[in-house]
């Protein structure tokens, strides 16, 4: 008997018709918005990462090298991915470019709530526009998705930020910061406490004085922007992008689940315009759900034209969405559902494969007895797949020329004719014969 591996999990079939019925959720409503599916690569080049982030992303990595010398890594995200892909086409896609994919992720991390090292998100982006309607369609997809699941705006909540009203504010105070470790501060500021979050900012760069001066700031703006624009007017393109985005989102119907919260950072260093996290409005739940965000520079950066673009992934395994939709009352039955099993008694199997086979073309799911089975132990076994109807198929009822229908919670029975079954009905049942 071998043990799984510690951050990965079997998911059985009760519980994946849940997930599947997320997932479904969440893919018909990126379909709605036009999002076209694609399909990428389990693993890339670790230098992939590495270019991004540093050498200390390895750490994070199931990185390593390959059979052919190469330093390979799976991916632990999807977006340079399909940024590297857009780079290679960018020229022949026709613009604003809209795709999404769910597939599994794998980062070597430490397992927490909602946090496992391998996990299932759905990824979607839109590339090519700068347009603020396009971060707010991702917004609204967001809400979507969550409203589609049975949440409501008292379940959760989008906390809106702009990478560029960070950068700008940092780099109006006097002195040497560095900007990408200031806001990796920024991002961390509501998991440690506030001494500790000033520590980090003076570690960037700042001085004690402007690093109080800069929380004030982030906390007077989320309230009322124009307070940063006072303070300095280099901030002000990326308070007018915001509220257009803000702007947008009222259109879009999905304003009331977004708040402005300036210390949403979002740890990646390719966000560069707004940002966001959804979070239990409850906080039961103290990580992000999921996020998203503006990266305008990746695709150039992967050697591409310059082209804007904007994303969001919630999770829909192995992650914080499930925690969520559980805590709110709201996820799916963990149950099987069968529309009807049949039951073979004798000499059969020919009829039984054949009403199966029509039942199956009717789009119902179907099974029948593999493993010649009693009459008792079919029915046992029906029961335990929760099967709508039972058709019966038996030597004795077809000397008769008929099958017997049996409805599983009424316990309900009824003879009908073989010829006239399942005849036209989409989803034959017994009161379509009685009533005929």
């Amino acid at each position: 008997m071998y043990d799984g591996i510690k951050g990965f999990s079997d998911i059985y079939p009760e519980e994946m018709t849940a997930y599947r019925e997320v997932i479904n959720t969440i893919e018909d409503t990126a379909r709605g918005y036009g999002f076209r599916e694609i399909e990428t690569p389990a693993m890339e080049p670790a230098e992939m990462y590495i270019d991004k982030s540093g050498e200390e992303i390895v750490e994070e990595l199931y990185a390593f090298e390959d059979k052919g010398g190469r330093h390979v890594s799976l991916t632990p995200e999807l977006t340079p991915t399909v940024a590297r892909m857009v780079a290679a086409r960018g020229q022949e896609l026709t613009k604003p470019i809209k795709w999404f994919s769910t597939r599994a992720f794998w980062r070597y991390e430490e397992p927490q709530q909602g946090r496992f090292r391998e996990f299932n998100q759905t990824n979607v982006d839109i590339f090519g526009s700068s347009d603020p309607a396009a971060d707010a369609e991702i917004l609204a997809f967001g809400a979507n998705i969550l409203t589609g699941l049975g949440l409501t705006g008292e379940d959760f909540e989008f906390r809106v930020s702009h990478r560029d009203i960070l950068i700008e504010l940092l780099q109006a105070f006097d002195g040497d910061v560095n900007v990408r470790e200031a806001i990796r501060a920024v991002d961390k500021s509501e998991k440690v406490e506030y001494d500790e979050y000033i520590r980090l900012l003076v570690d960037a760069g700042l001085s004690e004085e402007q690093a109080e001066t800069f929380v004030d700031l982030l906390s007077a703006g989320n309230d009322d922007l124009n307070e940063l624009v006072a303070f300095t007017e280099r901030v002000e393109p990326a308070v007018e992008n915001l509220q257009a985005v803000l702007a947008a989102a009222e259109d879009f119907g999905v304003r009331e689940y977004c708040e402005v919260s300036l210390e949403t950072a979002r740890g990646l260093d390719y966000y560069t315009g707004v940002v966001f996290e959804c979070f239990d409005a409850e906080g039961e739940i103290s990580r992000a759900i999921f996020g998203g965000g503006r990266y305008d520079n990746l695709i150039e950066s992967y050697g591409g034209p310059a082209m804007p673009a904007v994303g969001v992934a919630p999770g829909v395994m192995n992650s914080t969405l499930p925690l969520l939709l559980q805590r709110a009352g709201v996820w799916p039955a963990e149950e099987l559902a069968t529309d009807y099993y049949v039951l073979q008694v004798g000499e059969t199997r020919s009829v039984a494969a054949r009403i199966a086979r029509q039942l199956r073309e009717r789009g119902h799911v179907v099974e029948a007895d593999v493993s010649g089975r009693s009459f008792g132990a079919q029915l046992d076994y029906a029961d335990a797949i929760n099967a709508e109807t039972v058709v019966i198929v038996g030597e004795q009822d077809l000397e008769n020329d008929e099958v017997t229908l049996k409805e599983m919670d009424s316990g309900d029975q009824y003879q009908v004719s073989i010829d006239a079954f399942p005849g036209d009905y989409a989803r034959p049942t017994i009161d379509d014969f009685q009533s005929s």
